[in-house]
């Protein structure tokens, strides 16, 4: 194995796929085992992805949460925090966009930038809270979080039930004003001209018409980046990253800890209400609705930022790949009778094994460690033959290196017992000389 297989083996990539070849082996044996023919669930479940346009579209939709929330744990991640309260923040997001959306009736110009604005701030106070627990009292930021979901939950329910938002005879609240949609050409698509201007373009109008096509993708993409570059390239960024490797040293340098604690929940926090606020302006119907269980965006997050290696840029393949699983996952269940519940099991996997990512890199070690130690033993065996090791020839091989060395001891060998016997032979005539 040459150095250039090792150096592969070392990068996260290669941890990503092949934890995703193991998820679908996994779910390969699931379904064979449960009498589905794996190669025509796969094909379905890909042609429920890519199939059509508008599937590709959706499964940029529903990827847009995910994106976020999953940037918003790698985030916190990076700095030594375990952010699982990004449920709860997505939730919270929800209903203040909701609540300024409904409350608010101003110019689009004006009417977006606040609802989603409110959405983001509700988010970052509630990791404001959990990280200042953190770092005052020390209160592990699991606990908190987790607490916080549920007081999320319980609250969204409460402000659904409110008289001034409570939309009559279904279980949800009225929707936000028109103005705070974010959505691409909301009414134009769905009027007389827009519907005979998009006749000529049948994709065009099936994707248009028929998904909630919205700018939210493109914000998502903008804070993947722009959180890369705050973590690599900045001096605050530095400073997070510092105290997510090491408290004490940080401290010891100089860095207040306590505040990039804070700071750290309070930007990821933000991006997780952001993706909520975006979901209310950008996707049907325009508001919330009692919850009976989690929407489990935020939890789905956390399985992206671990599949991306916590990298916010990685993110980006990563929502798209869980998303397009999620959504391709009903086409399994339509087309082939198929449970659901196993791309749950491949989704799992995968992320089970992202989590054992080391392992692969500690087997590019230990193959680089033996292939050091093989070439000392060589090098060994020839001092002690009393030769000096000659460079093999490119790509020959360890063992042909530690045979040509015996090869040469044997030599020497032989060559020391003939010059032995020889000068045995000299001294036997000498001493029949002096006899004489």
């Amino acid at each position: 194995m040459n150095n250039t297989v090792i150096k592969v083996l070392r990068k996260p990539i290669t941890s990503a796929i092949v934890a995703i070849l193991i998820g679908f082996l996994v779910a390969a044996i699931v379904l064979a085992s449960a009498g589905y023919d794996p190669g025509a669930s796969f094909a379905a479940l890909f042609s429920g992805m890519v199939g059509r346009p508008r599937y590709i579209v959706n499964v940029i939709i529903k990827a847009t949460p995910l994106l976020l929330c999953g940037i918003g744990v790698a985030f916190a991640f990076k700095v030594g925090l375990f952010n699982i309260g990004a449920e709860g923040q997505y939730i919270l997001g929800t209903v203040a966009a909701t609540i300024v959306g409904i409350t608010c009736d101003l110019p689009a110009v004006l009417e977006i930038p606040l609802v989603v604005l409110s959405g983001t701030i509700a988010g970052a106070l509630s990791g404001a809270l959990i990280g200042w627990l953190k770092a005052k009292f020390g209160i592990h930021e699991v606990i908190t979080s987790i607490m916080f979901n549920w007081i999320s939950l319980y609250l969204c329910n409460y402000v659904v039930s409110l008289d001034a938002f409570h939309q009559p005879n279904t279980t949800g609240t009225y929707a936000v004003h028109e103005s705070a949609l974010t959505m691409i050409l909301p009414n134009w698509k769905l009027s007389a001209e827009g519907q005979a201007a998009l006749a000529n373009f049948p994709v065009l109008r099936d994707v248009l018409v028929r998904c909630d096509v919205n700018v939210g993708i493109i914000v998502a993409v903008v804070v993947a980046i722009l959180i890369g570059w705050l973590l690599k390239r900045t001096k605050v960024g530095y400073e997070m990253r510092a105290v997510g490797l090491n408290k004490d040293a940080a401290r010891f340098a100089g860095i207040n800890v306590e505040k990039n604690i804070v700071l750290c929940m309070v930007i990821s926090g933000g991006l997780c209400g952001l993706a909520g606020a975006l979901n209310i302006t950008g996707i049907l119907p325009h508001g919330i609705s009692t919850l009976a269980a989690f929407e489990n965006n935020g939890f789905n997050g956390l399985s992206v930022a671990f599949i991306a290696g916590c990298s916010p840029v990685g993110c980006i393949p990563a929502a798209l790949l869980f998303a397009g699983l999620i959504y391709g996952g009903q086409t399994v269940q339509q087309t082939m009778g198929a449970p659901s519940e196993i791309i749950s099991i491949m989704i799992g996997t995968i992320v089970f094994c992202m989590a054992l990512g080391g392992v692969i890199p500690m087997l590019a070690e230990h193959i680089q460690r033996s292939r050091a130690e093989r070439a000392e033993q060589a090098r060994k065996l020839a001092a002690e033959a009393g030769t000096t090791p000659v460079a093999a020839p490119a790509g020959e091989s360890d063992a042909s290196r530690t045979s040509g060395s015996a090869g040469a001891s044997s030599s020497e060998a032989e060559a020391s017992s003939k010059t032995t016997e020889s000068n045995g032979s000299n001294d036997k005539k000498g001493a029949d000389g002096d006899a004489r």
